[in-house]
């Protein structure tokens, strides 16, 4: 017995000591690694405040012939990986390349469109958008966020939010304008705008109420999930997916007839699955870029109507299939048990912004804070509220974010009133 016990207690020695002998070898790699990120995160943190930005408001006059296509078009020159050449850029000077917030808002049912860039590119955005809508009118404008004061002493307003995903894998795309014939430029009567449903949801807001989504968008560069040191090239995946999918429909089929010249892999598929293998190539064959997508419904007051936060999640149904992709919540402001909302009692105020609300504050008001404050600061790329991106190429940015045309009729939808023209090259001075 005392032999055994000598032996228990020299291998619990000795696994003691190896124990501490890899604690001294792994402790250095991960302070370093610590530090680097901590590191990363200030750098990017001060490139960032010395980056001046502006939001501008985009007007369009009642008629615009063109197809979201023309939206597509200005989309793509969002597509600016500059900023992460070097590593000297990224990591010695904290440089990211930059990103966009495209955001349709409605303040008491007056529909307006914003797109917020950097200061430094906002000449390129306009001619961008300018050349494709030369009618438009393009504003800088206060940040309507400032104008609405939550969570502040005595303020009375509420809100819900909510953060959207993709329901499927990035390669499967969402609904298009191209699904809905809007490719074609068919009559005004005839068009099936897919935008639509969400204009007229913004524009039938009252008094009190405001409700705004906002898009964020950057260049797409492979590397898709920045929780893993991992890239994850989405066209690869798609292609990759199409391949599983011929694969499997071999195997049910059995081998197809060897006939050269010709391709059989396609006709061993299902109608279904055909549909399926070509939107996925068309998705992959197009530029795609890192997306966010939040939106927050807004009262003052008793104008606060709880209705209402079922449209803010219905409005994107329509870009969604069952064969293919869509958005479904990824997190909101509210729980699905009561246990969830345990009493949170703040006792300092937190580094990213979080007021002091009360000793009784529950988790509701400070999840609500939080997505208040996400949104002001057009976080989701970067701290403090970085969230995981999806992929969505410039054809989907270009069905859930374009002008639509004579078909919306919502009268509240600004607007200017007459198109812009240049005066005669003979008119005397």
């Amino acid at each position: 017995m005392e032999s055994f016990l000598n032996f228990l207690g020299e291998s619990f020695s000795l696994l003691t000591i190896e124990a501490i002998g890899g604690f001294i070898y792994v402790l250095p790699i991960a302070l370093v690694f610590i530090f680097s990120h901590v590191w990363l995160l200030h750098r990017r943190a001060q490139f960032f405040e010395s980056q001046e930005s502006v939001l501008l408001e985009i007007r369009v006059p009642h008629d615009i012939p063109k197809s979201p296509l023309a939206m597509e078009v200005v989309i793509m020159a969002l597509q600016q990986t500059t900023g992460e050449s070097t590593w000297y850029d990224t990591f010695i000077l904290g440089k990211s390349r930059a990103f966009f917030s495209l955001e349709i808002v409605s303040i008491e049912g007056d529909v307006r469109f914003y797109i917020r860039t950097l200061s430094r590119v906002r000449k390129f955005i306009e001619t961008q958008v300018y050349s494709q809508y030369p009618n438009a009118e393009i504003i800088e404008s206060p940040d309507y966020v400032t104008h609405v004061p939550y969570a502040q002493e005595g303020s009375d307003w509420n809100l819900f939010g909510v953060e959207f995903q993709l329901s499927k894998p990035d390669p499967y795309p969402i609904k298009t304008y191209i699904d809905y014939n809007l490719d074609k430029d068919p009559k005004e009567e005839l068009k099936v705008d897919p935008i639509l449903p969400m204009i007229e949801f913004l524009g039938d807001l009252g008094r009190g109420e405001q409700a705004w989504y906002q898009i964020l968008v950057r260049a797409n560069r492979g590397k898709k999930d920045p929780t893993t040191p991992w890239e994850r090239d989405w066209q690869q995946e798609g292609r990759d997916v199409v391949s599983e999918m011929l694969k499997d429909a071999k195997e049910r089929s059995g081998p197809p007839p060897e006939i050269p010249g010709e391709d059989y892999r396609y006709s061993l598929l299902t109608e279904g699955e055909r549909n399926v293998t070509k939107a996925i190539e068309r998705n992959i064959s197009k530029l795609g870029f890192d997306c966010g997508i939040r939106a927050l419904y807004l009262g003052k007051g008793e104008s606060y109507n709880p209705a209402n936060i079922a449209g803010l999640f219905g409005v994107v149904k329509q870009f969604s299939s069952n064969d293919l992709n869509g958005f479904r919540p990824k997190d909101y402001t509210d729980f699905d048990y009561p246990w969830q909302n345990y009493i949170n009692i703040p006792l300092f105020k937190s580094t990213v912004g979080v007021p002091f609300f009360s000793s009784k504050g529950k988790r509701t008001i400070y999840k609500k804070w939080k997505f208040f404050d996400a949104y002001r600061k057009r976080s989701w790329f970067f701290p403090p509220y970085e969230r995981k991106p999806f992929v969505l190429n410039a054809e989907e940015l270009a069905t859930i974010y374009h002008f639509p045309g004579r078909v919306a009729e919502t009268p509240t939808l600004k607007r200017i009133e007459s198109r812009r023209a240049e005066p005669p090259a003979d008119l005397p001075i």
